[in-house]
């Protein structure tokens, strides 16, 4: 259990995960948060890691630093995601490690999972069929993050945990329209095609795939929960239990920023995953249920992307 003076380490503190754990920290009365920016720490130089852990010495650590991306980024950049994404998860951990970190979590992807794994995917559905083809870097650098807390806890007896999100939403997010996840993409698409005043917008794929998105904000209050709450090396899904089509998403998204124009559908463009959703009983089970539903988030995540017109170009 955490105190309120504990040292805490949030890593990727300016990216939608890493900001709302912070806002929940200091929401609940944690006083001692430290941050450092990219350009302060680069999470893959190792030795500037291991430097950072020896001076500071953190008590918990939460792992929510990554390079992400939708599946245009994946497709174009893989062995960069997978690099990346291995070289700082492992760095962090790794440090956490050497320097006695009371506990540490790592912060996942739902993307970890199979391409055609049960519906909805229960946490022991991981590595028991191939996984998706357009984010398979990505996936493999996560699942080898949330093994290695793994292997520590059972070589080493530490107390590391992992938690395993489905597709995420909210403040700071990423609205770039090609290298942004879906409902963040949508919004910045149709904010523009109504302020171009342009009469139809085109959506890739057919909007046939199911998804489920959980408001950040949501995320990170689990997040806090499971530190203080859970250990145990299987991970834990964090979801809403609730699913509707891309089709149905973009309606929704449509409806909020107020465009009035048609919705097209390239059907050469790929679907993803045809189907994903998380099975989510193991937090229910922990005492743990989502507070946003998906209509009043994108409100919210809308009225972000409007207080920030700098936000919307990265």
């Amino acid at each position: 259990m955490m105190e309120k003076d504990s040292k805490i380490y949030v890593a990727g503190h300016r990216g939608m995960v890493g900001s709302a754990i912070v806002r929940e920290l200091l929401r609940q009365g944690y006083t001692n948060i430290i941050t450092r920016t990219h350009k302060q720490l680069d999470l893959i130089d190792q030795k500037a890691v291991a430097d950072f852990f020896a001076s500071e010495k953190p008590e918990y650590v939460f792992l929510a630093a990554a390079k992400v991306g939708g599946i245009e980024a994946n497709r174009m950049a893989l062995a960069d995601f997978m690099y990346d994404n291995m070289m700082l998860e492992m760095n962090v951990i790794n440090s956490a490690w050497k320097n006695g970190v009371k506990k540490l979590e790592f912060l996942g992807s739902s993307c970890i999972y199979p391409r055609m794994a049960p519906q909805p995917m229960p946490e022991s559905c991981l590595l028991t069929s191939e996984l998706e083809k357009t984010n398979e870097a990505y996936a493999l650098a996560k699942i080898s993050g949330l093994k290695y807390c793994e292997f520590l806890n059972r070589q080493y007896g530490t107390d590391y945990i992992s938690v395993m999100p489905t597709n995420l939403y909210g403040p700071n997010d990423n609205y770039h329209p090609s290298h942004s996840h879906v409902l963040p993409a949508l919004i910045r698409r149709f904010h523009e095609a109504k302020i171009q005043g342009l009469a139809s917008v085109v959506c890739w794929g057919d909007g046939s795939p199911l998804r489920e998105f959980l408001y950040v904000d949501d995320l990170a209050n689990l997040c806090v929960f499971l530190m203080n709450n859970y250990s145990g090396n299987e991970t834990v899904n964090a979801g809403t239990g609730k699913e509707l089509s891309i089709k149905e998403l973009t309606e929704l998204v449509a409806g909020v920023v107020e465009y009035k124009g048609a919705i097209e559908w390239d059907k050469d463009m790929p679907n993803g995953t045809p189907r994903k959703l998380l099975d989510v009983s193991k937090a229910t089970a922990l005492g743990w249920t989502y507070k946003t539903e998906l209509l009043d988030g994108i409100r919210l995540t809308y009225a972000d992307f409007l207080s920030n017109p700098m936000r919307a170009e990265r």
